[in-house]
């Protein structure tokens, strides 16, 4: 199952942090079926500070176009994402108004003790 990692900053502002983590534990019933619709069969958000680290595994056939392309003919999905964009922020070295960055592997213990 393909293990994809991404990462983003939120803007360092305290209230506005937890306001995106209280969105993130009642996300709207829509934007999870988007995500389950698409293929990504698991997903977590980690944060430190206001640094996101996000791991999603993936069906096989999952298709980061195909999974663009639903979210940009979804009202809902577009309605979410220029919500959360009012306390995301592009990490150093990221495209204006890029989101999430997939971030490379560098490591992986289960191939380093082999």
């Amino acid at each position: 199952m393909p293990r994809y990692c991404f990462a983003l900053d939120m803007k360092a502002d305290e209230t506005l942090i937890r306001e995106y983590v209280a969105y993130h534990e009642k996300v709207w019933p829509e934007i999870l079926d988007s995500i389950t619709g698409s293929g990504i069969t698991q997903m977590e958000i980690y944060r430190v500070s206001n640094r996101l680290f996000m791991i999603m595994e993936t069906a096989e056939n999952f298709s980061f176009e195909s999974k663009a392309a639903a979210d940009a003919s979804s009202e809902k999905v577009q309605e979410w994402e220029n919500l959360m964009w009012k306390y995301q922020q592009a990490i150093p070295g990221g495209q204006a108004g890029e989101k999430w960055r997939l971030m490379d592997k560098i490591f992986d213990l289960q191939l380093a003790v082999k």
